[in-house]
């Protein structure tokens, strides 16, 4: 059971690690927790059941469902990150030199938004993504690993490691850390701040869309509010692992998943949402900077 459990908790601490990079990622940047963010995996999850729909329809998933699953991830990843993108543009740029205060405000009330805005355009019922893959799996003592969850956590390692390699390894991801470290010297010496900002959006709605369609996959339903739950756990994740350290967003989301999981099996289910609060009341109060994360001075 422990093993099953183990497995269980690594497939759902993959997606909390792909959400919680988004956090952590925007945090470094701008030192901004962005509540909206859980609100843009909704929305890829949305995007993916509508467009596997009507590929199905259409008759193309019985042709390639390998090429209809990739279909369904580009238009899911472009439909979030141009929703990322005018987030940052309509209710964090303007507020960019405002008090702490106001754009964790706008955060909210564009989470509050996308909530409402999904509930009217699709319905408050949930929606039920079509089970396209197969039951079957590997075994591994008493506990099984099944197709989906090896799809899942492959593709969450996979994009996580094409992250780290493009932060450290890129002329970009270089301008992405030294925007983090210092806004104003990186514009003198030519960085396009408003261009990393946004491009950090992109890529945290990327992440966050296709963690929504996996999701999608694994449970076979989704809802209006199921952004709002994952979010909280996410940023729990991204504060376990120490906010703004892309590494502990990923120990963080995995650790979480791992804990969540076992809490269910040998505690409670009815309380696993529960541990996640849990988890981020004793990291605040025990290690406010996180596994990873360092104390660093207020910029002045």
């Amino acid at each position: 059971m422990f093993l099953q459990q183990l497995i269980n908790g690594l497939t759902l601490g993959a997606v909390y690690a792909l959400i919680a990079l988004g956090y952590t990622m925007v945090y470094g940047i701008l030192e901004l927790i962005n509540f909206a963010h859980g609100e843009i995996y909704m929305l890829g999850a949305y995007v993916s059941i509508i467009s596997l729909s009507f590929l199905t329809v259409t008759g193309f998933t019985s042709k390639s469902l390998i090429l209809s699953l990739l279909i369904v991830a580009i238009i899911s990843a472009v439909y979030s990150a141009a929703y990322g993108l005018t987030m940052e543009r309509v209710a964090y740029r303007p507020l960019r030199h405002a008090p702490r205060l106001s754009p964790l405000i706008s955060a909210i009330g564009v989470s509050i938004f996308l909530q409402n805005y999904v509930m009217l355009t699709q319905g408050s019922a949930d929606k039920i993504f079509p089970h396209i893959l197969s039951n079957g799996g590997f075994s591994m003592g008493n506990a099984t690993i099944s197709y989906l969850q090896t799809f899942i956590i492959i593709t969450s390692v996979f994009l996580m490691i094409t992250l780290h390699a493009f932060i450290k390894k890129t002329r970009f991801g270089k301008a992405m850390r030294a925007t983090a470290q210092d806004k104003k010297m990186a514009s003198l010496v030519g960085i396009d701040i408003d261009n990393v900002i946004i491009t950090t959006f992109i890529i945290g709605s990327v992440l966050a869309a296709v963690a929504g369609i996996m999701v999608a996959m694994y449970y076979g339903l989704i809802n209006f509010y199921m952004g709002y739950v994952a979010g909280i756990k996410a940023f729990t994740a991204a504060v376990l692992g120490g906010i703004g350290n892309i590494q502990g967003a990923v120990l963080g989301g995995f650790l979480l998943g791992i804990m969540e999981s076992l809490g269910a099996a040998y505690v409670s289910s009815e309380y696993k949402d529960a541990f996640a609060f849990i988890i981020l009341i004793l990291i605040l109060t025990f290690k406010p900077t996180g596994l990873l994360g360092e104390s660093v001075p207020e910029k002045v």
